[in-house]
């Protein structure tokens, strides 16, 4: 089994309950989005995404403006959630679906260690959570921050019924 596999079981319950996804994610590097589309029929699910590297992606691919980040930095729950409700709102999806983090092999500009992630969901159920890996290989701290985020999604789903 590959491991974009990882999104099966989610992409048949989206397309079971007709619903959308959209996603930001960072350094992740586009494995959430990869293994979402990796899914036959993801055209029914997924309506788009955007690896937010930089601040120049923040602002042109998100539209999230210096004022709207005051107070706020990058890598953290309240960015995270920032990011998942902003690209749900502009894709007109049911959920959106945010990461944000620092694979590593070292950590952030901002003081986080490698393996730190804050991964967000925003729709009819909204939940934001913090995961850090202790592990400072950029590869493996990828694959787990993507399986995090579809899991956290997944989660939610399941939970609003």
């Amino acid at each position: 089994m590959s491991k974009l596999d990882m999104a099966a079981e989610l992409g048949a319950l989206l397309k079971e309950r007709g619903e959308t996804v959209a996603v930001s994610e960072s350094s992740a590097g586009g494995l959430i989005s990869a293994s979402l589309l990796s899914i036959s029929g993801a055209s029914k699910y997924y309506l788009g995404g955007g690896v937010i590297y930089t601040y120049p992606a923040r602002e042109r691919i998100l539209g999230v403006s210096d004022e709207a980040m005051k107070g706020l930095r990058s890598s953290s729950e309240p960015y995270a959630m920032l990011c998942a409700r902003t690209m749900r709102e502009k894709m007109g999806a049911t959920w959106g679906l945010a990461e944000t983090g620092a694979s590593g092999p070292t950590g952030n500009r901002y003081g986080d260690a490698a393996g730190h992630t804050c991964l967000a969901v925003s729709g009819p159920v909204e939940r934001v959570i913090t995961l850090e890996t202790g592990d400072d290989d950029r590869e493996a701290n990828m694959w787990v921050f993507a399986k995090a985020a579809l899991d956290l999604l997944q989660d939610c789903i399941k939970e609003e019924g």
